[in-house]
């Protein structure tokens, strides 16, 4: 039971790694069309 418990409490940074990456490479990806269009990322 305590090998699962610790399971469940390591996925968790796993988890918001993974959803913190998605959101940083989508917002590198709109400045940089933004850049390339010459308009505010705004």
């Amino acid at each position: 039971m305590e090998m699962i418990l610790t399971l469940y409490i390591l996925v968790w940074p796993v988890i918001s790694a993974a959803v913190l990456f998605v959101i940083c490479r989508a917002f590198l990806k709109d400045l940089r069309e933004a850049r390339e269009e010459s308009r505010d990322l705004v």
